[in-house]
């Protein structure tokens, strides 16, 4: 999303949520893992006691609701774990990332999951809340992951509404490649993080509904392939990565990954979409 400007209210109806807990565990299954390495193309695969890969722990540690439980937009019904914000349109808009230690392959690991704070805010596109989840991961009494996920939550666009088209991004890359996210891409990377949103699989709701033209590529599909990118270019594992999404990205159309040195051991990133549109920006900081 771009920078917010915009004014803060005072109160929030949810303050009640702001430090409730959830807690996971879960074993880092090789079969998932086998399937994100065929879901991402890639020559091999991570094997059992290997590092799970920067990005995919995403997989794991994802709440699991009966379909009864899901709201019309496919995610889990308002309120819970969650506040019950009532604004329609969710999405992950970014996140800062440590990480400390390696979670193996086939290990057990723990997650807690606490609601760091809950804010309202007013800006062009309307009332908006912004909701900070905390994440940490531990395997063996040992962290090894901390995270922090901003997810927003915003008013529906009126019908009448003309999108604007975005400027073209001007940073040069040092590197990069060329992604084509089909629709199997995305259904596939759905069912590894069992995403039931469903602007990346059902196309009528997307367009319909949701105001897109096609399918969406989900963000933090795009946040692991550019942390991919990171550690092919850098040799070494990723001790930080943040991203913001900025743009959205479409199924059936081309984008970019791309990155450049800042110094010897951090990089700007970014997802550059089909029309030279900024995605995604991003920061990796190596080991």
């Amino acid at each position: 999303m771009p920078p917010f400007s915009g004014t803060r209210a005072m109160s929030s109806p949810y303050e009640s949520w702001v430090g409730r807990e959830e807690r996971y565990e879960e074993r880092i299954l090789p079969s998932m893992v086998n399937a994100m390495a065929a879901t991402l193309d890639l020559e091999t695969s991570p094997q059992p006691g290997d590092p799970l890969p920067a990005g995919w722990h995403w997989m794991f540690f994802n709440p699991v609701v009966a379909r009864r439980g899901l709201g019309p937009d496919g995610h889990p019904k308002r309120g819970g774990f969650l506040p019950p914000i009532e604004l329609p349109r969710r999405m992950w808009a970014g996140s800062r990332i440590r990480y400390l230690a390696d979670v193996p392959v086939d290990a057990m690991a723990h997650r807690v999951s606490r609601i760091h704070k809950v804010e309202n805010k007013t800006g062009k596109r309307g009332l908006l809340w912004f909701v900070t989840v905390s994440h940490t991961t531990s395997c063996d009494g040992v962290v090894c992951i901390e995270e922090e996920q901003d997810i927003v939550y915003r008013e529906a666009p009126p019908p009448s509404a003309v999108a604007t088209l975005p400027e073209p991004h001007p940073e040069q890359a040092q590197w990069g490649l060329e992604v084509m996210p089909d629709s199997t891409l995305l259904f596939r990377y759905s069912a590894l993080t069992f995403n039931g949103h469903r602007i990346h699989y059902d196309q009528d709701y997307a367009r319909h509904e949701e105001g897109y033209p096609d399918l969406v590529v989900h963000g933090p599909l795009t946040a692991t392939l550019l942390q991919q990118l990171a550690q092919d270019k850098g040799g070494r594992p990723l001790s930080r990565f943040e991203f913001r999404g900025v743009n959205p990205l479409f199924a059936g159309r081309k984008f970019r990954v791309e990155g450049r040195w800042l110094n010897d051991g951090e990089m700007a990133l970014w997802a550059r979409g089909p029309s030279q549109e900024l995605a995604m920006s991003a920061l990796a900081t190596l080991r």
